[in-house]
């Protein structure tokens, strides 16, 4: 399956980018999304830390992916 991966604040200057399109296999969990990102770009942010989106709508770690999905990776911001 494919998914669009969406990066923000501190995660998207860790990435490299701001979004990337991933084969994934069917099945394949929000955790280990986040994992495979995490080994990808050297990201060592804690998966406890963020929320998760998909489609638009805030989600629990255990949420299921499908075919097409758009995952939001958001870390805690702070403004000044």
């Amino acid at each position: 399956m494919k998914v669009s991966v969406h990066y923000f604040a501190g995660l998207r200057d860790r990435a490299g980018c701001n979004s990337e399109e991933m084969d994934l296999a069917e099945g394949t969990s929000l955790t280990a999304l986040y994992a495979q990102c995490c080994a990808r770009h050297g990201i060592d942010f804690p998966r406890e830390r963020l929320r998760v989106a998909l489609d638009d709508a805030f989600v629990s770690w255990d949420h299921g992916l499908h075919d097409g999905a758009q995952v939001a990776f958001l870390p805690p911001v702070s403004g000044g």
